[in-house]
């Protein structure tokens, strides 16, 4: 669990021979000089700038860490989600997920992310008001989508048209103005659904169906995807609380691949319809949002139960990935994959079941019998079932990122924020380690080997 926060280290010294350490340090021994120095530990981490002092003579830049990937590095101080990968528990602003799950709304969840309280009967319906209210775009946007290709990917448009709000509403470049934040915020959580229902509609050659403000925030994403000729759209009860969970579960989710470019894009103190924009093309990436679609071709290869061992066989030989399995941060069963196990239930009951469903339950039930995936720690992740979702709601595969990023915005607004008010970050700038030739002097054309 985390940790409760600390007074402020002094910055890493060098320890005189002979003295006895302090117990919340570190004493790192520099074998090229023979030096000792004494490197504060705070919340179980060092400040990669305490390194920096470890010189061999005047003229050393100082010692840096090399961590690809950022696997061993925290960034920055977060009161959002915290993730303990090891025991499977994910928790929002200290609420456990399952409890979010099975009592609150994707609203009231999306406001806890951002303001760090469960909200009062009042500030919710507030709340909901206003992001009901600010779903309708401007006109101009249609004819921006319009422009695209009929087959252009829902996910390209919906990175193309949240960067191009930046341009409709200038004021959200006062960043630092808590009242212009707030406005954007219920801008981009209420136009995201639309977007990308517009998105959608486009790519299937539908006319675009308008939002309605007497649905609920996943009743209206729904008749926005699927109206036809109704004069009112209803939303089956069953599927609008199922896709209302599934965004829940996808709110937010620490400092991963799209929450990492949000924060870092938006560093630079740009507007956050620009940084979002960024955080949606990050998501864009197989290994990120289109992870539970690659499950779904996995599946398919697969075809049959009784061809289970024989892909089980050659994922051990190196020769396919086991899609859906293992987590960069879960070492355990992911906790949002058993809500979602739960949640394809009771969606298949209106649906009919997946063809696929029997497959992945047998793969599940033989992969978390064998003991190389056991001993890799690979349990099934958030990605294994939500696909068989998407796919028996009749979303094309092309749309599973798009559903990962209206609910995702709500937290990446949150972490944006945080940033912004966080007092040590800055620019976003990482360091290299320098591998290219030495100083060279410049050849003309004509004397080149």
């Amino acid at each position: 669990m985390a940790r409760a926060p600390q007074p402020a280290a002094r910055p890493g010294t060098e320890v005189a021979p002979g003295k006895s350490p302090n117990p919340d340090t570190l004493t790192v021994t520099d074998n090229r000089t023979g030096r000792s120095y004494e490197i504060p530990i705070q919340d179980g981490t060092i400040r990669a700038l305490d390194l920096r002092k470890i010189k061999t003579g005047p003229d050393d830049f100082g010692l840096m860490t090399y961590d690809p990937a950022f696997t061993n590095s925290a960034a920055c101080r977060s009161k959002i989600t915290m993730i303990d990968g090891d025991r499977g528990i994910l928790n929002y602003r200290g609420y456990p997920i399952e409890q979010l799950a099975e009592h609150s709304t994707y609203l009231e969840t999306a406001y806890l992310i951002l303001y760090g309280e469960l909200p009062s009967r009042q500030q919710y319906d507030e709340w909901v008001y206003n992001i009901t209210h600010h779903t309708i775009m401007h006109e101009n946007l249609k004819q921006f989508i319009e422009g695209f290709r009929y087959d252009a990917h829902p996910m390209g448009m919906l990175i193309s048209t949240v960067a191009a709000l930046s341009t409709f509403y200038k004021e959200a470049s006062q960043i630092f103005d808590p009242a212009s934040r707030r406005s954007q915020q219920f801008r981009l959580i209420a136009k995201m659904p639309t977007l990308a229902a517009f998105a959608y509609r486009h790519s299937v050659g539908l006319p675009y169906a308008y939002p309605d403000n007497d649905l609920s925030y996943t009743g209206n994403f729904l008749n926005m995807l699927f109206k036809m000729t109704e004069v009112k759209y209803r939303p089956n009860p069953v599927i609008e609380r199922a896709l209302d969970v599934l965004f829940i579960l996808h709110a937010d989710h620490e400092q991963n691949c799209s929450t990492s470019a949000m924060r870092g894009v938006g560093s630079s103190h740009v507007d956050p319809y620009s940084a979002v924009a960024a955080a949606v093309a990050a998501l864009y990436g197989p290994l990120h949002g289109g992870a539970n679609e690659m499950v779904l071709r996995m599946l398919r290869e697969i075809g049959s139960k009784g061809r289970i061992p024989e892909y089980i066989k050659r994922v051990k030989e190196g020769q396919v990935l086991l899609m859906g399995f293992g987590h960069r941060v879960y070492k355990n069963y992911d906790p949002r994959a058993r809500i979602i196990k739960q949640i394809a239930d009771q969606v298949f009951e209106v649906t009919g079941p997946n063809p696929l469903l029997d497959i992945a339950l047998e793969l599940e039930r033989i992969a978390l019998q064998d003991d190389y995936f056991v001993q890799r720690k690979l349990y099934p992740n958030v990605d294994f079932y939500s696909g068989l979702i998407y796919q028996s709601l009749r979303f094309p595969v092309e749309m599973f990122p798009v559903l990962f990023a209206i609910p995702r915005t709500a937290g990446w607004l949150a972490q944006w924020e945080e940033m912004l008010l966080d007092p040590e970050q800055k620019i976003a700038r990482p360091r290299q380690i320098y591998t290219g030739p030495a100083r060279r002097d410049y050849v003309a054309m004509e004397d080149r080997v």
